[in-house]
């Protein structure tokens, strides 16, 4: 088969894939909204950038920035270093850097040893997996020097992984691919929960560790609580319950929670999905997902980036249409615990999930912020119905599966506003396609589509921001107009990590 694009290199292709709008295109943007707002002479002047700063998150956003610069020193004030590329990995003087953990580095004390040209699921799994994105770290001493590493393992390139293979497969129908080395590939995604210790100056992983886990699609059963949770679009033949779901995919950034809990988001979920009737660029089928075909093609289904579906049957939607269903949503894992079975809360709607930032409400109410990562996308909050007991942990694990979903909206005049996702109100109905909150849940970006959010310019993270605008509401009469609304005040935590890769 002939290329069907430029890119050898999967990375590439997926950012460029990404810039492709999926969302209707008379839908509002978020560039709209700052060209309403300013002059082109403002534009030309170079001030959009602080005074939309401002304008859209309020001038807050600005104060607490210069107050933060002021009380403390500025990590990022370092001697530059000249640009180029060689084997050795530089940093500014005073700096220093550590390869802590590679591709197929051990994780256990019986892992197999590293070996490229032989490698396997088996020795895989015992191994750090492929492609780092997000990392947490979670303390287990008061010094800092004990503690957990939990790291995403977003998506794997076969061409660089397999001797032998030369570029991208899904250019050619994945005719060099087999159902091993798809097997290594599943093994390869997910996530790595790592004790590390500090020695002196350097990290150490610690192999004998009880906490270390690997969490990948092949391997790990985890359930789904919320709106979604046991509905008929949840069920497969290998689950008729709708609950029991195999493994995580794509897990691109995330987020911690108040009460030591690691969130991992399920991005480009879409490119797993194959189909006997799809060819890696060709035309896309008429009618392709049966009843679900305006769900599938709003979220890309099925988008053959990988060669999983020719040859397992669970990644074929031809024999499994609801399984990319599955997928698309934030998973909670306690790293604390190797036994607990993680989540997937469907409460916090399915789309392509860039990360989670976590906040506790001044009411004591959990917000979690995520973006949606694709050009024209959109910018999600959920608000717990429970509030955060810093007591009890146990509770705290129920906060993230029952609570209000909203998308937001961006005015001219600065305000923020939160349109709320919810079965019933206004055209999310059966007039509209939809005939419960699960089914919202699980097509929020349809649902987004028809309340009139505005579209976001690939909205990577929403997060250490204010949005400081006033609650508004409205009576809609058409889709699009304006919706009862609700908005308040945000404020991100920050993240350390600590990674390296091969």
């Amino acid at each position: 088969m002939a290329k069907i694009d430029e890119f050898c290199n999967r990375a590439a292709a997926f950012e460029a894939h990404d810039d492709i709008p999926r969302s209707p295109a008379d839908g509002e943007t978020i560039g709209d909204v700052i060209i309403r707002r300013y002059s082109r002479r403002q534009v030309m002047r170079g001030t959009l950038g602080v005074a939309a700063a401002a304008a859209l998150f309020g001038p807050a956003a600005l104060a607490g920035g210069k107050a933060t610069a002021a009380s403390a020193p500025d990590r990022f004030d370092f001697a530059e270093i000249e640009a180029g590329m060689d084997k050795t990995h530089h940093v500014a003087p005073g700096y220093r850097a550590q390869v802590l953990l590679r591709w197929g580095d051990p994780l256990f004390p019986d892992s197999h040893r590293f070996n490229p040209s032989g490698q396997s699921a088996a020795a895989q799994l015992r191994q750090f997996g492929y492609n780092n994105d997000y990392s947490a770290f979670f303390r287990l001493d008061d010094s800092g020097t004990r503690g957990l590493l939990c790291v995403n393992h977003e998506y794997t390139n076969e061409e660089v992984m397999f001797p032998g293979i030369k570029e991208r497969q899904d250019t050619s129908g994945f005719e060099d691919m087999t159902a091993e080395l798809v097997d290594i590939e599943m093994a390869a995604h997910g996530v790595s929960i790592v004790e590390i210790r500090r020695e002196g100056e350097n990290w150490r992983v610690a192999l004998d560790s009880p906490y270390n886990r690997r969490i990948a699609p092949s391997n790990t059963e985890m359930t789904a609580d919320g709106p979604a949770a046991g509905d008929e679009r949840l069920m497969t033949s290998a689950d008729p319950s709708g609950k029991r779901i195999l493994g995580t995919l794509n897990n691109c950034a995330g987020g911690k929670t108040p009460w030591n809990t690691y969130l991992t988001a399920e991005e480009n979920f879409h490119g797993y999905f194959w189909s006997n009737d799809c060819v890696p660029g060709g035309a896309r089928p008429k009618g392709i997902g049966g009843d679900q075909a305006a769900s599938y093609k709003r979220y890309g289904i099925p988008g053959l980036w990988q060669g999983w579906g020719k040859f397992n049957d669970r990644f074929n939607v031809d024999k499994e249409p609801n399984e990319p269903n599955r997928f698309g949503w934030i998973v909670e894992i306690d790293p604390l615990d190797p036994s607990f079975v993680p989540v997937k809360h469907t409460a916090l709607g399915r789309f392509c999930h860039e990360g989670a930032e976590t906040l506790v409400n001044k009411d004591g109410r959990v917000v979690v912020y995520s973006g949606d990562d694709g050009r024209g996308e959109y910018v999600y909050h959920f608000v717990s119905k429970g509030r955060y007991d810093p007591a009890d942990r146990a509770a705290n694990f129920r906060l993230l599966s029952e609570g209000a979903l909203s998308v937001a909206r961006f005015d001219a005049d600065g305000s923020v506003h939160w349109l709320p996702l919810e079965f019933g109100r206004q055209w999310l109905t059966a007039d509209f396609g939809f005939t419960s909150q699960a089914d919202v849940v699980i097509d929020v970006r349809l649902a987004a589509d028809l309340i009139g959010a505005t579209r976001m310019d690939r909205p990577e993270m929403f997060s250490r921001t204010r949005a400081m605008a006033a609650s508004t509401s409205s009576s809609p009469t058409t889709p699009g107009a304006r919706r009862e609304t609700s908005t308040r005040q945000i404020r991100g935590p920050t993240t350390p990590s600590v990674i390296s890769s091969r």
